[in-house]
């Protein structure tokens, strides 16, 4: 015991230098013969000076190399054996990873991220570019692990419990250290157990004539679906297309179909089979139901069946392709209805709805050349600017009501049959997707608008003149609301101008979207995982163990994080106060990243990469981990 009698050696140097005793002086030695109990005396030295951690992990390295089992070593440390095992991981890792342990160039977390890479030259390599003083590169690991990694966070999981995978002979890897969800490490069987689950779904809507797709892939790996025949279409709500009782049947399917999403995701995996089945097929049915209101009860004839982590599956709806009914005679018209139809990216059934017209006097046409035909209507033009120009309030109803047959009304009024040559168009993203939130809910505002003016009975110039100040101001931001396009569709193709006009008009209004919307997984998909985190970060989210998670996993976590907290980045405002102060935290974050140690994580991790205090003696004479390494090495 000669580390432990240190102290003991110490003393009687002392008591001989002070002549109390001289180099004959006798002293009781206590040999060890217990080899368990000799490794232990080797490790226990912190009753002299304190251990560092990867000491202990060295130690034990050892211990396992002279054959002493985890039993053994768990027994003669007092501790359990999991977190020997987690100990005895680490002790695989190469010298210099545990040189850099110990120096403080990586912590005891990102030890243990280094542990779990199989490839022991890319260990060498990461560990010696940490001591280089090039830091560790965690997102080339995060990566290597997430690659290729199915949890439980898979779409296919929302269908497939944990037993019928089992039972189906899945196999499942949990972590080591507790950090990272169970793996499922037969992807086949879950998407077997899957399209079986699915197709008990699928065999009610099949006998009743419905053809059904099932897509067991993931739409992030590039996976697009069956290939449908060129006359079928996805159904959606059509706005601007539905009448008043059409729009009311359909505003009651949707509710059904939102609570019977919201039954199935609370249903618990120890639920009966037959109550989950159920409830699934009551939310397949209302879905329908849904989409099919939606676009005038337009019948549906093919279904898509995608996985879904909340509610098992989410449903697309098909039906044959049908084309719009031009709403004009002229030429120039049913050539402008068509290209507005195109721009709509679908096809959708309009309600036919013929406008009553105000009295006009005739034109005088006998006799008179088209040259003379034209001075006078040109005149006659600039006189009615004069006029107007005099009237605001009349020129703000002419204004309202040109914006109003444009953008929503169906077919749109033309520019050759207004008065006003002002042209809007509504804003019409590619792939015709609608936030229900944000346009969506302008769009369904307008849609109530529209069918009060068609059971008003009155021309548009007439039906707004009508209006009180305040509803037809509320009119007029709603149409200028749904003319706004921002989009960039490049980079490279910044639309300075109207940057600063939607600044501008952000500060005005004080916009914030949040108060709306947080982000969905549509608008976090397309951004990187290093974005991702960032995004976390910056809503005071909790980024360690999201950055262990693979991105489909990392995209819905985000999605979680953002709802719970209300929050949206800030890149999605226009306002000029919100951009200072997000750059203001970028360069407070930028400042303090260059004040503070890079490789201290936590104040826990810098605890435990000391190594004060890694073991203690008990009063029964025993060894022990205390609670700070006990919480770091279960993660």
């Amino acid at each position: 015991m000669v580390l432990d009698g240190r102290r003991r050696l110490l003393a009687l140097r002392l008591l001989r230098d002070g002549g109390f005793i001289d180099d004959d002086h006798p002293v009781e030695v206590f040999v060890e013969t217990d080899r368990a109990r000799q490794a232990a005396a080797v490790v226990l030295t912190n009753t002299a000076v304190p251990v560092h951690v990867a000491d202990v992990v060295a130690a034990i390295g050892r211990m396992l190399t002279a054959r002493l089992g985890v039993k053994a070593i768990a027994r003669a440390l007092g501790y359990g054996e999991i977190e020997i095992r987690r100990l005895a991981s680490l002790s695989k890792l190469p010298a210099v990873a545990l040189e850099a342990l110990k120096t403080g160039r990586i912590t005891l977390r990102q030890a243990r991220l280094l542990a779990r890479l199989k490839d022991k030259g890319q260990q060498v390599e990461l560990a010696q570019a940490v001591l280089d003083g090039q830091g560790l590169q965690e997102w080339r690991i995060q990566e290597q692990l997430g690659e290729g990694r199915i949890t439980n966070r898979d779409p296919r999981c929302g269908l497939v419990t944990p037993k019928l995978y089992s039972t189906e002979g899945g196999r499942t890897e949990a972590d080591l250290f507790g950090e990272l969800p169970p793996v499922l490490l037969d992807p086949e069987v879950l998407t077997r157990a899957w399209l079986k689950r699915a197709a008990e779904v699928a065999a009610p809507l099949e006998a009743e004539g419905l053809t059904v797709h099932l897509c067991a892939g993931d739409p992030d790996s590039g996976d697009k679906g069956p290939d449908l025949p060129e006359d079928l279409e996805q159904l959606y709500y059509a706005y601007g297309g539905l009448s008043e009782a059409a729009t009311i049947v359909y505003r009651a399917a949707r509710e059904r179909a939102q609570t019977a999403a919201e039954a199935v995701a609370t249903v618990e995996p120890e639920s009966p089979d037959e109550d989950a089945a159920g409830r699934l097929a009551a939310f397949v049915q209302a879905r329908l139901a849904q989409d099919q209101a939606g676009a005038g009860q337009r019948i549906a004839t093919a279904l898509v069946l995608r996985p879904s982590l909340r509610t098992g599956v989410e449903v697309e709806c098909y039906g044959p392709a049908e084309e719009a009914e031009p709403a004009r005679s002229a030429a120039d018209e049913a050539d402008e209805v068509e290209d507005a139809t195109e721009e709509q990216g679908r096809l959708v059934p309009r309600c036919a709805y013929a406008p009553p017209r105000a009295a006009a006097p005739a034109p005088e046409v006998e006799g008179v050349s088209h040259v003379l035909h034209a001075t006078r209507t040109d005149m006659a033009t600039r006189g009615l600017i004069r006029a107007l120009a005099d009237a605001p309030e009349v020129a703000l109803t002419a204004l309202v009501a040109r914006l109003f047959g444009t953008v929503a009304v169906w077919p749109p009024v033309g520019r050759s049959e207004t008065a006003l040559a002002i042209s809007a168009s509504a804003f019409n993203p590619s792939g015709g997707r609608i936030v229900e939130a944000l346009d969506g809910a302008v769009r369904e505002r307008l849609d109530e608008r529209r069918r009060a003016w068609e059971a008003s009975g009155m021309t548009m110039i007439a039906w707004v003149h009508a209006m009180d100040s305040a509803d037809r101001l509320g009119l007029l931001a709603e149409l200028t609301a749904l003319s706004l396009d921002l989009r960039e569709d490049r980079t490279s193709l910044v639309r300075k101008t109207a940057r600063t006009e939607a600044a501008e008009i952000a500060d005005l209004c004080d916009a914030d979207i949040a108060r709306w919307w947080t982000p969905d997984g549509a608008y976090l998909r397309p951004h990187s995982r290093e974005q991702l985190l960032t995004m976390l970060e910056r809503m005071g989210a909790e980024t360690d163990a999201a950055a262990r998670l693979r991105k489909g996993d990392l995209v819905a976590w985000t999605e979680d994080q953002a709802k719970a907290r209300n929050r949206a980045p800030a890149c999605l405002s226009w306002s000029l106060a919100s951009e200072d102060a997000a750059d203001a935290g970028e360069r407070h974050d930028e400042g303090e990243a260059m004040n503070e140690d890079p490789e201290v994580d936590s104040e826990a991790d810098s605890d435990s990469a000391s190594g004060v205090g890694v073991f203690v003696v008990t009063p029964s004479g025993e060894a022990a981990l205390v609670d700070a390494v006990e919480g770091d090495a279960a993660g």
